[in-house]
């Protein structure tokens, strides 16, 4: 009986070059889901660009420290009585306001 003849295995750089050019081709047709997910993607990140908007208008803590500041000072001067939350509470609301 005559011996078989067995194919040689190929080289393992031989295999890595064949599943790579048959990767492309798979992933050429997955394309269109990454697409969708970065328009969804920009249309999220939109969202929260709106709400920086509204927080312009909003004061900051140093601002209504500041006020606070000088609603004691204001407060002190006069002779009335109050406490700093008070103070704090009243700069808050006129900057709101503004």
């Amino acid at each position: 009986m005559p011996a078989k003849k067995i194919a040689p295995t190929p080289p393992a750089a031989a295999v890595k070059k064949a599943a790579a050019k048959a990767a492309p081709a798979k992933t050429a047709a997955a394309t269109k889901t990454p697409a969708k997910k970065a328009a969804a993607k920009k249309a999220a990140t939109a969202k929260p660009a709106a709400v920086a908007d509204t927080s312009a208008t909003r004061p900051s803590r140093e601002q209504i420290e500041r006020a606070a500041y000088f609603n004691y000072r204001d407060r002190d001067q006069k002779g009335l009585a109050g406490d700093p939350h008070s103070d704090w509470a009243e700069a808050e609301a006129k900057l709101k306001t503004l």
